[in-house]
Parts: structure tokens; sequence; C-alpha cells
């Protein structure tokens, strides 16, 4: 008698090692892609705007989750949806990473101070919010140890100084201020610059926010136009909350001295939160 026919299915030829790497690095990809979009995404810090806050060579993690998601949660400001899905409010105080406006838009980082319908005004240098003067309290100057990353020249000569350890440093006037519900935080108060410091009152339209950097005399913020700088901010374009200092150099390593990799850390600012 016969055998019968076998209906086994012939074996698959086996993958070759380069397509199952190529396959486990795509998957990898994806999956950074959907975290980094949707969860968690790095952010490094390239300008003074937010001092004291945060130092340039500052490195932290933005959550993406807090205020929904819109095409600027994604890698290139992908269109896939229009609006914000999941959509939040800000609350006052808040440091929060969002797109730019304009043709050259990049990611920005700045403190949420004007929501919807919030009158926001400078006067000689104090913030009025609705009408009523935000409380300003000189505290002890702010002091940075001159660095690579941030030099005599960026610091500007009237304000650099000596430690007493005999180190250069920049010292600047320091204020503590303290929004309506008594979120505080620092701000940097240089000199007397009119167009910053004595603005008319601005208005803050539906989905939008007014946002101002920490270092009130060096950003370019919601008080002035683009490009110079942002202008009222829709919703739609923060990408995510500031949460937590993962590292900090100041900017006077060399790649090609790793021992400089750590020499250059600032250890003490790792796991700063807002």
């Amino acid at each position: 008698m016969a055998d019968a026919p076998s209906t086994k299915p012939p074996a698959s030829p086996p993958r070759s090692e380069t397509s199952e790497t190529i396959r486990f690095l795509l998957k990898l990809a994806l999956i950074v892609l959907i975290f980094r979009s949707f969860v968690l995404a790095p952010f490094s810090i390239p300008s003074e705007s937010m001092l004291p806050r945060l130092l340039i060579g500052d490195y932290l993690f933005v959550s993406k989750w807090n205020y929904g998601y819109s095409r600027w949660s994604l890698p290139w400001g992908v269109p896939l949806f229009p609006g914000r899905i999941f959509a939040s409010t800000p609350a006052r105080g808040d440091v929060v990473v969002f797109r730019s406006p304009g043709p050259d838009d990049h990611d920005v980082i700045k403190r949420v101070i004007g929501l919807p319908g919030d009158r926001v005004q400078m006067r000689t240098g104090q913030l009025f919010l609705n009408g009523r003067a935000v409380p300003k309290e000189r505290v002890a100057d702010f002091t940075l140890p001159l660095s690579p990353n941030y030099d005599a020249e960026r610091c500007g000569a009237p304000f650099v100084d000596v430690a007493p350890d005999g180190q250069q440093i920049c010292r600047y006037p320091r204020f503590r201020e303290t929004l309506p519900g008594g979120r505080s935080y620092y701000v940097l108060d240089q000199r007397e610059i009119p167009e910053a410091d004595d603005t008319g009152e601005y208005v803050v339209p539906a989905g939008d926010v007014f946002l101002m950097g920490d270092n009130r005399d060096d950003s370019g913020d919601s008080r002035f136009a683009p490009p110079g700088g942002m202008g009222y901010v829709p919703m739609e374009r923060i990408q995510g909350r500031a949460l937590v200092t993962f590292f900090s150099t100041d900017g006077s390593a060399s790649w090609l001295k790793p021992w400089t990799w750590f020499s250059a850390a600032r250890p003490e600012r790792i796991g700063e939160g807002f």
C-alpha cells in the first residue's frame, strides 16, 4: 500500500543574522519613538533664558501626558491628527517645552504665567496679573561659577565677581515671585530694560498661554512678538512639562578625553524636580 502524500508544509528558509538584527533595530526604534512621543522625552538647555532654575548644559526629562497630545508631540511635528486629544490646561507656574511659532520653529522652554482670559503686564520690572502685583521678594544673589558654558562675556562685565575661594563667578540679583495660589519660583532682574520691564497689558486669547523666562532681562518670550519673541503660544504647541534634571555639564568636557566627562559634570543638579 502506497504511503499517503505528506501534508507538512515545507520548512521556511532560516533567517539570516543580518535580517534578524535589522528587524530588532526597527522594533527598538519604534518602541523608542512611541515612548518619546507619548511618555517621556529628553531636552537639553541651550540658553540662559531660564536662569536661575535651569543652566546651559542641563539635561531634563519632559513628561508628555500632562496636557494632552497634538502633532507637536510627535517628532518633526508630523500632522497625524488636528488639534489636541486628551487636552488639559497647564497651571500657572508650570515649566513647559513647546514648539516655537515661525518658519524656523524649534523646541523652547519657558514658564506659564498667563492662562486664557488673564491680563498680564510688567510695570517697572514688577509682574502684574489681572491688575494685581505678583509679590516679588529680594533674596540672596544668584551665583554661578564661570565655565565654558557660561563665560565672562556671557555673564556681562558688571556681574563678574570672585568667590571667597578665588574662583571667578557670575553674580546676579535674585528675587522670589509668588503667583496666585502660592506657586513660587526664583527670577533674575539684572537691569532696567524699558521694553521688557514696562509693557502694555496683554490679554491672553482663548486656547493660548502667556509664557515668560525666569531670566527676565534675557528671554525672548510672550512679551515680544516673533521673531524676537514668542507672542501668545497656542496650547496645541505645548509638548510637555519639565519633570526632572537627569544630567548637567559645565561644558568643559572633551569627547577625546573621557576623564573630563566626570570632572565637567554637575552632580548636585541631578534629580532636581519642578
